[in-house]
Order: structure tokens, then C-alpha cells, then sequence
């Protein structure tokens, strides 16, 4: 996948832990590039849109992914190709909100059923990470 030729990155955060998180986090790793944005050029301007999976089992997702798909062919002429889907660490990882999304692989189903690329994770806290690797928290 050639991260350059993406113009939306669509952020996807677990429902439950967005009735808590700001999304911070998840918005400074971006605009640093730094843990699952690392690989973006930083010298390539992206249109990013935030969304929830709509609680479990995430099934809403399907609905609001076809919806944007559609919205920006028919307003913007966008393709499939030009949009990612970056799963946020609330869903991918083991972390101080809780464990790794039960629904995650559904989660990626559903989506490549769209045709849409995704990728994972987005802030990869220190601490989060020194507990993984301490065994703490479950690697993933």
C-alpha cells in the first residue's frame, strides 16, 4: 500500500473507550507520525475523519464506512484507492483502556469486504508498550 497516494485516512476508535478518550492521542501521533503513523509521509497533507465502530460487535462500521465511500465518490470523485482506514490502539492493542477488541477481526472483515485498505494502531503509549514487553499486557 503507497501511504503517498492516500488523500483520507479514516481514524476508527472503540466506541466504549471514545465515550471516554478525547482522541488526543490518537490526533498528536498523526500529526508527528509517530507509532502507526510513523510510515506516512510527513510532508504529505491528509484529510483525517474520526469515527467510532459503532459498539460491539461493530457492525455499524459496514454502514458508516459504504456511507462515506459513496458520499466521497459522488462529492469529491474519490476512490477506494484513496482511502485508508487506520484501526486505533483501543481497538488493536492491550492497553490501559482495556484489552484488544474481542471483535477486531470482524472488524477487518467488514472492511476489506468494502474494499478499503487499513492499517493498525495509531499512539503507541511507552508505558502501554513497557508492559506489553514486561508480559504485563498481552503482545498482540
Amino acid at each position: 500500500m503507497n501511504l503517498a497516494q492516500k488523500e483520507y485516512i479514516v481514524i476508527v476508535q472503540c466506541h466504549i473507550v471514545k465515550e471516554r478518550c478525547p482522541g488526543y492521542l490518537c490526533e498528536k501521533a498523526f500529526h508527528e507520525r509517530t507509532g502507526g503513523f510513523a510510515n506516512y509521509p510527513a510532508d504529505k497533507q491528509y484529510r483525517v475523519i474520526s469515527l467510532t465502530c459503532g459498539g460491539c460487535c461493530g457492525r455499524a462500521l459496514h454502514r458508516k464506512l459504504t456511507l462515506l465511500k459513496r458520499t466521497i465518490k459522488k462529492k469529491e470523485n474519490i476512490g477506494l484507492d484513496k482511502i485508508v482506514v487506520q484501526l486505533s490502539s483501543c481497538i488493536t492493542k492491550d492497553n490501559y483502556h482495556s484489552t484488544p477488541c474481542p471483535h477486531k477481526d470482524y472488524l477487518i472483515s467488514l472492511i476489506k469486504k468494502i474494499g478499503l485498505d487499513y492499517r493498525e494502531d495509531t499512539v503507541i503509549s511507552k508505558t502501554s508498550q513497557k508492559r506489553r514487553d514486561e508480559g504485563l499486557y498481552q503482545n498482540d
